[in-house]
């Protein structure tokens, strides 16, 4: 039997940890068992219990300690994703072999590590061969999407990944119950896009003449291809929440073949103990 996984990606702060606690809720009105694993070696807390948690193995804070490394924050957690891509074992017998497992992977918001470095394209193809099946889900804040040269930015950060991790992928924008009613009207048109009206509309803000043949470009490729489109995501909506969940069980065929059961007992999540590693065994190059 199959296995599925949501890869929840975006940049820090789009919601990526409110998305997994939202859909953990709706998925047990639903009945179904849903597992969260983070990912994310720099994260302070969250609102949901874990089955996983990186910071078991490796933590940003005691890289960024360590004296003979003298990380930064994005170069520590580089170097966590990177000693974590070689210790996959680990994630295996987290995981263990239960089959007909949903499982969320709360990721890091770091954009380079779903750009040019290979991190998270090696661990898709790791899940791939413990039988997951394998979706992204990319998440923008909404209340960052409202004007065009915005939308643009964003479009191409999921594209990134996109073309990156080569796996189905579902766009998402949040935070939709954080926006006006006016905002809300205004972020309509960009759920489906015209890109060449966006263009037009857009003319005042896009002001370089250098940039703009290759941003009319960038619109032409994304609109008559339609690569990208987003979903609404408002976490007090539970019909929208639905919507978006069904798009994603689609494009990884979940449910074909499975019957309904008693979501797991979660057990009570205690904030791990730090465990220090010989990282001077790993050569990282950043």
């Amino acid at each position: 039997m199959p296995r599925y996984a949501q890869l929840v990606m975006g940049p820090a702060g789009s919601g990526k940890s409110t998305y997994c606690s939202t859909m953990v809720q709706h998925s047990e009105t639903l009945n179904r068992s849903v597992q969260v694993v983070n990912l994310d070696p720099a994260a302070e807390h969250f609102d949901y219990p874990v089955m996983a948690d990186i910071r078991e193995l490796i933590q940003v804070d005691d890289v960024m300690e360590d004296e003979s490394l003298r990380f930064g924050p994005n170069g520590g957690l580089v170097f966590c994703m990177e000693y974590f891509a070689n210790n996959f074992d680990w994630l295996e017998e987290s995981l263990g072999h239960v089959e007909d497992d949903y499982i969320l992977f709360d990721c890091p918001g770091q954009i380079e590590l779903y750009t040019h470095l290979p991190v998270m394209k090696q661990l898709v193809e790791q899940l791939q061969q413990w039988e997951f099946r394998v979706c992204g889900v990319f998440l923008v804040d909404s209340q960052f999407m409202v004007e065009s040269f915005k939308f643009i930015s964003g479009v191409m950060a999921a594209l990134s990944a996109m073309v990156s991790l080569e796996i189905p992928q579902v766009n998402i924008m949040t935070k939709m119950d954080l926006l006006s009613p006016k905002a809300k009207k205004e972020i309509e048109k960009y759920l489906d896009p015209d890109m060449y009206s966006m263009m037009e509309d857009g003319s005042n803000t896009i002001r370089s003449k250098k940039f703009k043949k290759l941003t009319k470009a960038i619109c032409g490729l994304i609109d008559d291809y339609s690569i990208v489109r987003f979903l609404p995501f408002d976490r007090t909506d539970e019909e929208g929440i639905n919507i978006v969940l069904q798009h994603i069980d689609f494009s990884i065929q979940y449910g074909e073949d499975l019957e309904f059961k008693e979501p797991k007992v979660k057990k009570q999540h205690n904030p791990p103990t730090p465990i220090k590693h010989n990282w001077k065994k790993i050569n990282i190059f950043i």
